[in-house]
């Protein structure tokens, strides 16, 4: 990918922002967001299916972050980022997530649109980061060197 890890990270991180984006996200809310966290509500609905779900996610910035479900319809469910600087300006990025539902009915009727998501969701990531650039910093001013100190007056100043 050609974006810093940074920036790839700060989209999947923002889950606020991901009914702008993912057409299965119909709203998500962040509940905790520290510098080892983010807790989110998702709110999940595609084809005429739909479920809720809260993730606690311990992350670390911008290389990591484990996808943890707190309530969900899912008996097992973990996911993974992993972001692997290549470049300031590039990255790679790997997505692990593995889960059941918690019951026949929902593997049935769930199950094949949760796997769409599931295989499309690097790829909605990679996307965004391209439609949305990362932030330009502005440049640092350099330091600028004390005004010099007006000289005295010299007994052989000026010269003759």
């Amino acid at each position: 990918m050609a974006r810093p890890a940074s920036h790839l990270f700060d989209l999947i991180e923002g889950a606020e922002h991901y009914p702008a984006f993912l057409p299965w996200c119909a709203g998500a809310t962040i509940l905790v967001r520290d510098d080892s966290v983010v807790s989110a509500d998702i709110s999940i609905r595609f084809k005429g299916v739909g479920f809720e779900i809260r993730t606690r996610n311990p992350k670390r910035r911008p290389e990591f972050m484990a996808i943890h479900l707190e309530r969900g319809p899912f008996r097992r469910f973990y996911g993974e980022w992993q972001l692997k600087v290549l470049a300031e300006d590039a990255c790679k990025v790997n997505f692990l997530l593995d889960y059941e539902f918690d019951s026949v009915v929902m593997t049935r009727m769930a199950g094949p649109v949760f796997d769409k998501i599931a295989d499309k969701l690097v790829d909605a990531f990679v996307q965004r980061a391209v439609d949305v650039p990362p932030p330009v910093l502005a440049p640092t001013a350099a330091p600028q060197a004390p005004a010099e100190a007006p000289r005295a007056p010299d007994a052989d100043w000026p010269p003759p």
